[in-house]
């Protein structure tokens, strides 16, 4: 697999997203998503993402399992913040200093590893200003228990104010044929500072693989039926997205999928998307979309294609993401 660069990091072009693996999207089968990780490696896949909020815990103990023995070879992504371990609200954001020091001990315990490659605040505190979150994070590059530093879902002047404390590494945000809002400003100050782009979501949460047509191809328990874009109000029209990208598919013998992935890939060695998965053969064609070639015409006809009908997160998680 070729590779991509975010900040000094060089890493696989493709990540894997681990949150499936936790059980998000409808319960998940532990051996095969220690298969599915083993293989990835295997694939040339270095960089993998998980969070201490998936599960909670659960996708960080799977992935610690997983990569038992091969942890030099690649390069580990985990998250803080949306876990309080003071017992504070749930899903509210938490970076006081004194959790993240809490919570890095807790995921290199359950990681089975020394040190985090590359640890992203989750989401923005809006309770703790982002220079003592960096400081904070900084002493941990210092002790050697942190090696890179990332943000999740932030605009860009928390960027240049978390950057002129300590570099960062890497941005990860929702980017995708449907979600696009970094494009204008966020991608040009990270290639201003040297940082990268980790693209979550790449695939809208499934939808543009092309393979859900219905409400009945998700689980009744799977959290994206609560999601804008799945409503009913706004289902019809993104499906008729989707379907653009399986024209192009068809003219390349690829799947969607593998055409939304090469869409990102061609935007710049800089911006690494981290399909998420649990299963074999979804992580074998995800990989597939690093020999996908699009022709000028593809990529004209993709970058013009209408938005998403939906905002890419419910009113609930949008208060914790700067736009």
């Amino acid at each position: 697999m070729k590779q991509g660069t975010l900040g000094s990091l060089s890493v696989g072009r493709i990540g894997l997203g681990t949150m499936p693996i936790a059980g998000v999207y409808g319960p998940a089968d532990d051996a095969e998503s220690i298969r599915t990780v083993q293989r990835a490696v295997d694939l040339g896949v270095t960089l993998f993402d998980t969070s201490d909020a998936y599960g909670p815990f659960v996708g960080e103990e799977i992935l610690g399992r997983a990569l038992a023995g091969r942890r030099d070879d690649v390069v580990v992504a985990t998250k803080f913040g949306l876990v309080s371990y003071a017992g504070g609200p749930s899903a509210v954001p938490d970076c006081s200093p004194a959790n993240i020091r809490t919570a890095v001990e807790g995921s290199l315990r359950r990681l089975g590893t020394d040190r985090i490659d590359l640890y992203f605040q989750h989401r923005l505190d809006p309770t703790t200003p982002i220079e003592d979150v960096v400081g904070t994070l900084s002493d941990l590059v210092t002790e050697g228990k942190v090696l890179h530093l990332g943000l999740s879902e932030v605009w860009v002047d928390t960027i240049r104010r978390a950057h002129a404390v300590h570099p960062i590494a890497a941005v990860q945000s929702e980017y995708s044929l449907w979600t696009r809002d970094q494009e204008p400003e966020v991608l040009p100050l990270l290639r201003e500072l040297g940082a990268g782009l980790v693209a979550y979501s790449p695939l809208g949460r499934g939808f543009l693989t092309g393979t859900i047509r219905s409400y009945d191809d998700l689980p009744a328990d799977d959290w994206r039926l609560r999601n804008p874009r799945f409503t009913a109000d706004n289902f019809e029209h993104n499906l008729r997205l989707a379907d653009q990208v399986g024209v192009i598919a068809g003219e390349l013998g690829a799947t969607s999928g593998q055409v939304a992935l090469a869409w990102l890939l061609a935007k710049g060695n800089d911006i690494v998307p981290i399909p998420g998965t649990k299963k074999l053969a979804r992580l074998e064609e995800n990989a597939g979309a690093d020999s996908v070639r699009l022709t000028a015409q593809h990529l004209a006809t993709l970058d013009a294609m209408a938005p998403a009908a939906g905002a890419h997160h419910d009113d609930a998680q949008m208060r914790f993401i700067e736009r």
